[in-house]
């Protein structure tokens, strides 16, 4: 029953019950990874020229960053069901006017709840130059932005601001570009400030006679690169190393710099300007939701072999096979594809920090192992589409699970005596919005009859055809419950 932080004290939404049965056994290939997407598609719409992607991902996230880029004047032609996308990039020039960080009326870019496309965009627009409001749903008004739009102040020619309190959306821009060349930012809440920086460099062209002088150190580089240092701790590094790739891929000279560093340093980027250059590129398939299908195999004791991710992919989530091997499972890795085995399971100590989007699908993982599994490092995961440390403990308790909360994590204890087809705690879960929650606490039915999924319309933000992929997969339908009262 839905308890009183629930969206549905009154009335369920629409919910889904994935059933329990037999081993998962199969192959399966994910759609495009939605970070590599949207990364993609900023360096593309500022290329020039024309650029076409292939394996790009359709989801509500994508969907909202190609309507903003569109809506700036970025030509953009989307076929194949969504997974071919023709950019014609190089944004024309703002006029003047638009140029003059003046008082007049701001440009409205919608960005859904789509952190890539707020924070991306937010950097690529100041270093363009113009007036924006970017402004989302009532969550994206929460989620901070305050590191990002403290990076920018020290180098935007004009006024950019997150207009929420404690630092959130919406944000309005009023620039005429960057006058700076060394940035500082924060990396403790989310690798995308980093990213949407990086991406945004080589657009900047400095107002003549308004740039900062570089400082004469080893890091310095080439006196046309931008300097973007992260302060304190670096989330999700792999991440970065994502950016640094695609970015190279569409011409950016890129250079991730890790010694000789200031104390409260933990990386110096060096990014040239220049520009960008139209490009083919390739996208894999979605390592975040191969994870689904891995742990799928996990749970269940079967096999499931994800295509078209490798262990050298640049997407760091395919880690996550490593910590299922931790805990007992057989990971068989080909040049391009990765098998996951299930066996018997024990409990593992293990930092995420940089797989932290596969800590839900790992939870519902470890309800099934022989002993306890502490997450550790993920204190930012508060700070995602809902809060998931606590919202994600909140929904384990209701399998009947001992979950403990900690600031950077939290413990899974597993469930006893987990008798297939017996025992049915007719459980219903809240999604809370968040497409992460929907897909992973999903999995706990494969085990537990009477699992109940609500709102799962949810996971259209990065993978519309999740149930019918995993239904596929499974072989055996789900059962879908209309709206009712509660």
């Amino acid at each position: 029953m839905a308890d009183s932080h629930s969206a549905a004290s009154l009335r369920l939404p629409a919910s889904v019950e994935v059933l329990p049965g037999n081993p998962v056994e199969g192959v399966i290939r994910p759609p495009g990874s939605k970070s590599l997407t949207n990364r993609a598609l900023i360096c593309a719409a500022f290329a020039d020229g024309c650029s076409t992607l292939r394996g790009t991902l359709q989801s509500e996230d994508t969907k909202v960053m190609i309507d903003a880029l569109r809506s700036i004047g970025v030509g953009i032609t989307v076929s194949d069901g969504g997974k071919t996308v023709v950019v014609q990039g190089q944004v024309s020039e703002p006029s003047s006017g638009e140029r003059s960080g003046g008082v007049s009326e701001l440009q409205e870019l919608y960005v859904a709840n789509s952190g890539t496309t707020v924070r991306f965009l937010a950097a690529a627009l100041t270093a363009f130059g113009g007036q924006f409001r970017l402004s989302g749903v009532e969550r994206m008004h929460q989620r901070p932005i305050g590191d990002l739009i403290a990076a920018l102040e020290m180098v935007v020619d004009g006024s950019i601001a997150a207009v929420s309190p404690e630092g959130c959306p919406p944000v309005d821009i009023r620039c005429r570009g960057w006058k700076g060349a060394r940035l500082d930012v924060g990396g403790s809440v989310s690798s995308q400030y980093l990213s949407g920086l990086m991406m945004a460099a080589p657009l900047a062209n400095p107002t003549q006679g308004n740039v900062l002088p570089m400082a004469e150190s080893t890091t310095a580089g080439r006196p046309d690169s931008i300097l973007i240092a992260v302060r304190g701790e670096l989330v999700s590094r792999p991440y970065v190393d994502m950016t640094a790739q695609v970015m190279r891929s569409f011409g950016a000279s890129v250079r991730l710099l890790e010694d000789g560093l200031e104390d409260d340093q933990s990386l110096v980027v060096a990014v040239e300007r220049g520009g960008y250059w139209a490009t083919s590129y390739e996208i894999e398939p979605d390592a975040s939701a191969a994870s689904y299908f891995w742990a799928a195999a996990a749970i269940t004791g079967g096999s499931v072999t994800v295509e078209g991710l490798s262990r050298d992919a640049m997407q760091g989530d395919v880690r996550f096979c490593e910590v299922l091997m931790q805990m007992g499972c057989q990971v068989d890795y080909s040049d391009h594809s990765i098998r996951v085995t299930g066996r018997p399971m024990h409990g593992v100590d293990v930092d995420m920090n940089e797989i932290s989007d596969t800590v839900q699908t790992l939870a519902v993982v470890a309800l099934f192992a022989d002993g306890p599994t502490r997450v550790r490092g993920v204190a930012h995961n508060r700070f995602k589409e809902t809060d998931r440390i606590g919202d994600l403990a909140r929904e384990l308790r209701k399998l009947g699970s001992q979950i403990e909360e900690h600031e950077d994590g939290l413990t899974i204890y597993p469930l006893e005596k987990i008798a297939d087809a017996k025992v049915g705690c007719s459980a219903v879960l809240e999604t809370y919005h968040d497409h992460r929650m929907a897909m992973s606490l999903s999995l706990a039915g494969l085990r537990i009859p009477g699992v109940r999924i609500l709102n799962p319309a949810c996971t259209g933000k990065t993978y519309p055809e999740f149930f019918s992929d995993l239904e596929t997969l499974i072989g055996r339908p789900h059962h879908w419950h209309a709206c009712e009262k509660n």
